[in-house]
């Protein structure tokens, strides 16, 4: 079964340096048909002004991944990691037992544009720990972003593998999902179809009891899909 998440429907929060679209409940945005999707917790999509952005603030028991769209993002954490993390390059900081960060967007010009994605631990209490890593640039493949078992990927400490995928307007790429699993996919930029269902930047769809998908790029498009164990 898929069912659309709307980028429209989503949640918002505004100020002078952020604007911010949750896909599930976050912050005073409560939807309780949104909470999460299987061990997927949040998916916020972020603007971040020139001279802005979160100061150092603590995280325990999460899988956090930082997967930047536009511009630079500045990293600092309090197991002593200091980092930029550009476009095209994604960074997963396990929480673990805790950890602060901060994330400063340093352009004097620049928004940074970026999806903070939230990912319940297979367990609590694991020591916390950095990766970042660039993506690869190849189009119209699957890109491993993350797994349990890394191939080429980041580890993440769940039974989940996330991929993502630019894909040429016209191109078509397939995805499987084996038995007792389930999907999400979010579009970053374009617009796709997905079995015929359209989809366009800022969308979400949950994919359940489906074993075989067919995206099409209707314009030039960037997209992740997450593949959980039933949860």
């Amino acid at each position: 079964m898929l069912t659309l998440r709307e980028a429209g429907a989503r949640g918002q929060t505004q100020t002078d340096w952020l604007d911010s679209k949750h896909t599930f409940s976050f912050a005073d945005y409560r939807d309780n048909r949104h909470l999460h999707f299987g061990p997927l917790r949040v998916i916020n999509e972020d603007f971040i002004a020139a001279k802005s952005g979160f100061p150092m603030h603590p995280h325990e028991n999460m899988e956090i991944l930082t997967y930047v769209v536009s511009g630079e993002l500045e990293h600092k954490d309090s197991m002593g990691n200091g980092s930029t993390i550009k476009a095209g390059e994604i960074q997963m900081m396990s929480a673990g037992t805790g950890v602060l960060h901060s994330e400063w967007n340093k352009s004097a010009e620049q928004e940074v544009h970026l999806l903070q994605i939230w990912i319940f631990p297979e367990r609590k209490g694991l020591l916390p720990s950095y990766q970042q890593k660039k993506l690869g640039q190849e189009h119209n493949v699957w890109i491993e972003v993350a797994s349990a078992n890394p191939a080429k990927g980041l580890k993440i400490n769940q039974n989940a593998v996330i991929r993502a995928c630019r894909l040429d307007a016209g191109q078509i790429i397939g995805a499987e999902l084996d038995a007792g699993r389930k999907a999400w996919i979010q579009v970053v930029k374009g617009r796709i179809s997905v079995n015929e269902l359209q989809l366009s930047a800022g969308d979400g769809l949950s994919v359940t009891k489906s074993a075989g998908l067919v995206l099409t790029a209707r314009s030039d498009s960037e997209f992740l899909l997450f593949d959980f164990a039933e949860y």
